[in-house]
C-alpha cells in the first residue's frame, strides 16, 4: 500500500512553498509532422503556445524543460511488446499506425516527450514544487490503449503521469477527461485500478464507440470508472450540470491526492470533427469546477493536459480560458450549483450514470449545497 497521507496535509504544506503553475511549452510537439490534410496537426500547438504567450503565461508560472519518459514510465501503462515495435516502426520514418495514427521522422522523440514531460510536470506537483500544471503537448494519448495506437495517440500521457504520481506515494488519482471522444485508452490501462478514477464526459455514440454508463470498471474496481454520454448539440450547461451533480461529488467522495485533466477541446462549437456547442466560457467554467474541488480535496494539485481539438480558434480560445481559471484570484464565494436539466437527452444520460453506479452498488453522492 502507497502512502495514505491526507490531501489536506500535503497541500497545506504545497502551498506555502510552490510556485503557483508550471507549464509545458516546446517546439518539440511541432516536431510530429501530419499528412496534409490531417486534422492533428502541428499547427494546433502552435495556436495554443501562441495564445498563452500572448495571454501572458510567463508571468503565471514557471517553464518546465521537456524530458523523454523513461522506458520504466512507460511500461507500467504499455506492453513491452507494443513498446518494442513502436521503438523499431517509428523512428525516423513515415508511416501509419492505423487508418487514424501516422508518424513522421520526429514522431517518436515528441511522442516521448509528451509522455515524459506531463509525468515530470505531474511529479513536481506531487512533490509541491508547483501547485497546478498546464501541458501544451502532441501526439494526444487518451485513446492509446496498453497494447494498441489509434485515434491520433501513440502514447497514454495522463495513463503515464497518473501511474508515475501513484508510484512516488499518491495513495488515489483521479482523471477528468472532457475530450469530445471518449479516452477509452486511459480506461483500458486502469479499469481494474480502484486507486485511478477515470471520469469521462464525451459526446455519445461516437468514436470510439466506448463510454456507456454501465462502464464501470473491473470487479475489483468497480465505480472507479464513470461515464457520462452527452447527446451531440450540449452545450455549457449541460456540461455545468454533469460537473455539478456527477463529477464534483465522485470528486470529493474519491478524494483523491491529484487530479490529472484529459483538456481536450473539440467539444468547441465550431470543431469540425464534432457536433457539441460548448464556448470558451463553458470550458473556464469546468476548469473553475475543477480547481475548486481539487482545492478542497487535494491540496489545489491539478494539472491540464492538451488531448483533442481541431478547430484552432477553439484550441487557442479553450486552453487560454483554462489558463485564466487555474490563475485567477480565488472566488469570493463559491460557484453555483447548476441546474439539473428538467428532462430530456441531457438529463437522461446524467440519470443513466447515476442509475448504473447505483445499482451496482458504488452511489455517486448527491451534490454539498455551496
Amino acid at each position: 500500500m502507497t502512502d495514505d497521507r491526507s490531501a489536506s496535509s500535503v497541500g497545506s504544506a504545497s502551498r506555502t512553498r510552490s510556485a503557483a503553475l508550471g507549464y509545458v511549452l516546446d517546439d518539440i510537439f511541432v516536431e510530429h509532422r501530419a499528412p496534409s490534410g490531417h486534422p492533428e496537426r502541428p499547427a494546433r500547438a502552435q495556436a495554443v503556445k501562441d495564445a498563452l504567450v500572448a495571454a501572458g503565461i510567463a508571468a503565471r508560472g514557471t517553464h518546465i524543460e521537456t524530458r523523454a519518459a523513461t522506458d520504466e514510465e512507460l511500461a507500467r501503462v504499455h506492453g513491452g511488446a507494443y513498446l518494442d515495435d513502436l521503438t523499431r516502426t517509428i523512428p525516423g520514418k513515415t508511416g501509419w499506425l492505423d487508418p487514424d495514427t501516422y508518424f513522421s521522422p520526429k514522431t517518436w522523440d515528441a511522442a516521448r516527450a509528451a509522455a515524459g514531460s506531463v509525468t515530470q510536470l505531474s511529479l513536481d506537483v506531487m512533490a509541491g514544487k508547483y501547485v497546478q500544471g498546464l501541458a501544451v503537448v502532441r501526439p494526444p494519448g487518451h485513446h492509446a490503449t496498453r497494447d494498441r495506437a489509434m485515434g491520433f495517440c501513440l502514447l497514454n500521457n495522463v495513463a503515464a503521469a497518473a501511474a508515475a504520481a501513484r508510484a512516488a506515494g499518491a495513495a488515489r488519482v483521479a482523471i477528468v477527461d472532457w475530450d469530445v471522444h471518449h479516452g477509452n485508452g486511459t480506461q483500458d490501462i486502469f479499469w481494474d485500478d480502484p486507486s485511478v478514477l477515470y471520469i469521462s464526459a464525451h459526446q455519445f455514440p461516437y468514436y470510439p464507440g466506448t463510454g456507456a454508463p454501465t462502464e464501470l470498471g473491473g470487479a475489483e474496481a468497480k465505480g472507479a470508472t464513470l461515464n457520462v454520454g452527452l447527446p451531440s448539440g450540449s452545450g455549457d450547461v449541460d456540461y455545468a450540470a454533469v460537473f455539478d451533480h456527477v463529477f464534483v461529488p465522485a470528486l470529493t467522495q474519491f478524494k483523491p491526492d491529484l487530479i490529472l485533466v484529459s483538456a481536450g477541446f473539440d467539444a468547441f462549437e465550431h470543431d469540425p470533427l464534432a457536433g457539441m456547442r460548448v464556448t470558451h466560457a463553458g470550458f473556464a467554467a469546468m476548469a473553475r469546477r475543477l480547481r475548486a474541488v481539487a482545492e478542497r480535496v487535494a491540496g489545489g494539485r491539478l494539472v491540464a493536459v492538451l488531448e483533442g481539438g481541431y478547430d484552432l480558434d477553439g484550441l487557442a480560445g479553450g486552453m487560454t480560458a483554462v489558463l485564466h481559471s487555474l490563475t485567477a484570484p480565488p472566488a469570493a464565494a463559491p460557484e453555483a450549483i447548476a441546474p439539473l436539466p428538467v428532462s430530456g437527452s441531457v438529463r437522461a444520460a446524467i440519470d443513466a450514470t447515476l442509475t448504473a453506479h447505483a445499482a451496482a452498488g458504488v452511489p455517486i453522492p448527491a451534490p454539498d449545497p455551496r
